[in-house]
């Protein structure tokens, strides 16, 4: 590779080839490590949430400007995920390209969602718990602790149909943010490649699973009145969201225009067992 081709970020049909090939990776890797790096995403995420919480906390800078500053902050967990290395159910989502190239069977498929969902809620549930003991929601005369109810209440209170759109939407902006950082070469082009989408999906108050994992616990442990029925409700219908939003917009897009069989490319032989 030349020093010139080495700053350029890669091409699309390549960051396809490459996503499908570590699909399978992730697909057939051992359920402790993807246990483990499952646990690291769901604290990496938590993280982020929680500086979301307080960089926005009685603000009186405006919606959308501030917004946008939690946003920012908020891309610290992605960012974490991506360079440090985790394993996170919504990026991985990706996974239906090598799915759908018929390379990964579908019981391995909903096996490494299935140990990576589960990962993520076990990392953000635990951060939640330290969070809560470490009284950081008595920062800024408790202002940091009413936001956070605040946001657990919101998220409590939203309708199924708006839920789930929220997490459609969402999860199309975090799988392109990974998308756009495995074309990147260095951890500047990944932290950049990051910013944007996520920044975007916070300030538009779109709607990541995962992150909720921690913001409704968080406000349970507050003491927030919020039904368990309601937040049972969230996360379900935001997960299915989140789904859709990856698999469809994003893997099966990107699958449809680069992968398909009749592009001809040259590849691994399928599999069976689909």
């Amino acid at each position: 590779m030349s020093s010139a081709e080495s700053t350029q970020a890669r091409p699309p049909v390549d960051i396809a080839r490459s996503v499908e090939q570590l699909g399978v990776a992730k697909a057939t890797a051992s359920p402790i490590t993807l246990l483990t790096l499952a646990v690291l995403a769901g604290a990496f995420i938590s993280l982020g949430a929680l500086f979301f919480t307080v960089v926005v906390a009685g603000s009186d800078a405006g919606v959308g400007p501030i917004r946008l500053l939690g946003g920012v902050a908020f891309c610290l967990g992605l960012v974490l995920v991506v360079v440090a290395g985790a394993e996170l159910f919504t990026g991985n989502n990706l996974v239906a390209m090598a799915w759908a190239s018929g390379l990964v069977p579908t019981s391995s498929l909903w096996r490494h969602w299935s140990i990576v969902y589960l990962g993520n809620v076990v990392g953000c549930v635990v951060t939640a718990i330290f969070v809560v003991v470490s009284d950081v929601d008595a920062l800024g005369d408790g202002r940091v602790g009413a936001t956070a109810i605040a946001i657990g209440h919101a998220k409590a209170q939203l309708g199924a149909v708006e839920a789930f759109t929220r997490g459609v939407l969402c999860n199309a902006l975090v799988c392109l943010a990974v998308w756009l950082a495995m074309g990147g070469r260095t951890v500047t082009d990944k932290i950049l490649a990051v910013l944007f989408p996520i920044a975007g999906f916070v300030t538009m108050g779109f709607e990541h699973c995962i992150a909720n994992w921690f913001f409704l616990p968080y406000a349970l442990g507050l003491d927030a009145a919020i039904s368990i029925s309601d937040v049972a409700g969230n996360l379900v219908w935001v997960s299915l969201g989140n789904l859709v939003g990856g698999t469809l917009l994003v893997a099966g897009v990107y699958w449809l225009a680069y992968l398909r069989p009749e592009t001809n490319r040259v590849g691994a032989t399928p599999t069976s067992g689909r």
